[in-house]
């Protein structure tokens, strides 16, 4: 198990819940647009955000920033110490930054120092694409190994300095070489594992890329916080990370649908159905699983585990409900969605 941090009233690591990270992609200096989004990705499930701060613009905004959202904010830093004592003193929760990329010791020394006066832990960042040189070198290239050892590298910096509420991610393109480096650095050290495939693109190569990466590591108990990284919207990057977690079974709250995938027996379009009932229940935050099934030859038995669930036949004209695989009835196909989605919502046997 790895030692536990906090960011913000947030646990990281020591057995406390894996949670979702996604980081803004508005303007940091613009506070009502970067608060605005953080908001939205709070409400969408995200536990903790990143914020990128490249100048003092940024960093003076910070405040602003903190009095209008209520989730843990992550400063990224690269290069500038300065930057970082500013994110720290005006209430950020947690840096990312390289030790080893802020220059002297006694640069590093003022970090770790107004880190600890602050209770701000420190998340080392090692990317695959940006390694150093002597790195590079001694493994011909960005291997796993070479990741291991460049993360090691910056933890001694700071452990050097006293400094031990540390984070680590080890983050690369290419989805294999992420994943061993992953287990490489957990059998090599307690501190937090962030976790995350980067750059790992857009819609459902980004979705895919992600899910086999750190879908792999989560089955075998590494990780403790995660960020799933695709183009575009970073909300898209929230409830792909709940998918996820929870293919992995590390979350069960809110509304599990299940569909088959349809075949000539269907004989229907059974996707608008699976779209209306997920839209339906969508507000629904306890723990439920509804099946959604293309026809009654397996449906029930198929979807057996399930809270509750349809079953068409008749070519999508007639439905049976059904409950734990046990059928409830068979009625119109308007009238089993529609108390398919009535029970769900208030958890009413069908009569």
């Amino acid at each position: 198990m790895t030692k536990q941090v906090r960011v913000g009233g947030v646990p990281l690591g020591g057995g406390a819940p894996v949670t979702i990270q996604s980081m803004t992609n508005t303007d940091t200096a613009d506070a009502d647009a970067t608060a605005a989004q953080i908001n939205a990705l709070a409400e969408a499930g995200c536990e903790i955000v990143r914020v990128s701060v490249y100048n003092e613009a940024c960093a003076k905004a910070l405040p602003l920033i903190k009095a209008r959202t209520r989730v843990p904010l992550v400063a990224d830093i690269h290069f500038d110490y300065r930057l970082a004592i500013m994110a720290m003193e005006n209430g950020i929760d947690k840096l990312r930054i390289n030790p080893g990329n802020i220059g002297e010791a006694a640069r590093v020394r003022m970090v770790t120092d107004c880190a600890k006066t602050h209770h701000v832990p420190i998340r080392i960042g090692v990317n695959a694409g940006s390694l150093e040189k002597a790195v590079l070198q001694k493994y011909g290239g960005p291997t796993p190994e070479g990741m291991v050892e460049s993360a090691m590298g910056h933890i001694h910096i700071l452990e050097a300095q006293g400094f031990y509420d540390t984070v680590v991610s080890l983050k690369a393109s290419n989805v294999p070489s992420c994943v061993a480096a992953y287990r490489l650095m957990h059998a090599r050290s307690d501190y937090p594992l962030h976790i995350g495939v980067t750059e790992a693109g857009a819609g459902q190569e980004a979705l895919v890329n992600s899910a086999v990466g750190l879908g792999a590591l989560l089955m075998e108990g590494i990780g403790d916080t995660l960020r799933v990284s695709m183009t575009g919207d970073p909300l898209q990057e929230v409830g792909a990370a709940k998918l996820i977690l929870r293919a992995a079974g590390l979350r069960t709250d809110g509304v599990r649908v299940t569909s088959c995938p349809t075949c000539g027996r269907t004989g229907f379009d059974l996707l608008p159905v699976v779209e209306r009932v997920k839209a339906a229940l969508a507000d629904i935050e306890e723990p439920l699983h509804v099946a959604v099934m293309g026809c009654i030859v397996n449906g029930p038995g198929e979807a057996r585990e399930a809270d509750m669930g349809v079953a068409f036949g008749e070519r999508g004209k007639k439905a049976m409900l059904f409950v734990h695989g046990e059928q409830r009835g068979v009625y119109e196909t308007e009238t089993a969605i529609s108390r398919l989605i009535e029970m769900a919502k208030h958890g009413r046997t069908v009569r």
